[in-house]
């Protein structure tokens, strides 16, 4: 892999990652359409190390709030208590069954996910399941604070996107839509929950890069491009869900669809 190809992958990573478009689809049909290598899900996971640190600093003084919540919680011996100490526990709930879910499907993470014609079928799906959930978003009103069930429900989402395409923001901020939150609630509780499954991923996942003897310089090129791309994703998504809708998105997910069937179909390939 060139510097140049790990660049492109890492902005891809970086934006697809927090704009619910999925980061983990563009990385597997991007290079496909071009013609590049496959750079393999250990790549892939080593440039969420640049998206871990995006939404690190992102949020790093909410994180720094909820975990002084959470500890003052435990040795009062009222962890759910204080409505910050309370979401750091559904933070962590919510994380478990993505977490799950990435065990027990690792294998086929790595050879039958990757596929361009599955990404194209989940780009497409999950764009209308974001255009229906987007129509029942709050549009004004006060925020309401996640409860557990809420953050159970997401939880479930998220695992869904162990599926390439699906979009792990896309999958989350659908359902906190579907559940009555506001635009911009759902995307932060979104970002926030990126963190801790991210986290583990990179910690399983990246060992392996290396081993496999894999060049740092265009790695380390991709993480930096996936940090600053998240970064900016992050702000501007925020900033634009306040007064807008998702339907942009919806819109792309679904030209990004029939782009990679149309090209399938032409290119006469099988689905894999």
């Amino acid at each position: 892999m060139t510097a140049a190809h790990a660049l492109v992958l890492g902005i891809l990573q970086g934006l697809g990652e927090f704009l619910p478009i999925s980061s983990s689809g563009h990385l597997i049909v991007v290079p496909w359409l071009l013609g590049w290598p496959d750079s393999g899900l250990a790549f892939d996971v080593a440039l969420h190390l640049g998206t871990l640190a995006a939404v690190a600093f992102a949020f790093w003084r909410d994180w720094v709030r909820l975990i002084v919540a959470g500890f003052r919680g435990i040795l009062s011996g009222r962890p759910l208590a204080d409505a910050d100490s309370r979401l750091l526990w559904y933070l962590a709930l919510a994380t478990l069954p993505g977490a799950l879910a990435g065990l027990a499907l690792d294998e086929w993470a790595e050879t039958v996910f990757r596929s361009p014609a599955l990404v194209a079928l989940t780009m497409g799906l999950i764009g209308l399941v974001l255009w229906a959930a987007d129509r029942r978003a709050r549009r004004a009103g006060p925020q309401e604070e996640i409860s557990l069930r809420d953050a159970l429900l997401i939880g479930l989402a998220q695992a869904l996107a162990i599926v390439p395409g699906t979009s792990r923001s896309g999958v989350t901020i659908s359902m906190a839509l579907f559940l009555g939150h506001r635009r911009d609630a759902a995307a932060r509780f979104s970002f926030m929950l990126a963190l801790p499954i991210t986290f583990g991923a990179a910690v399983f996942k990246v060992p392996d890069l290396f081993r496999g003897g894999a060049e740092v310089g265009p790695v380390l090129v991709g993480m930096v491009a996936a940090a600053v791309s998240g970064f900016l994703a992050i702000r501007v998504l925020l900033a634009y869900v306040r007064t807008r809708t998702y339907m942009p998105f919806v819109y792309y997910r679904l030209a990004f669809a029939v782009l990679v069937w149309t090209v399938v179909l032409v290119r006469g390939t099988n689905l894999g």
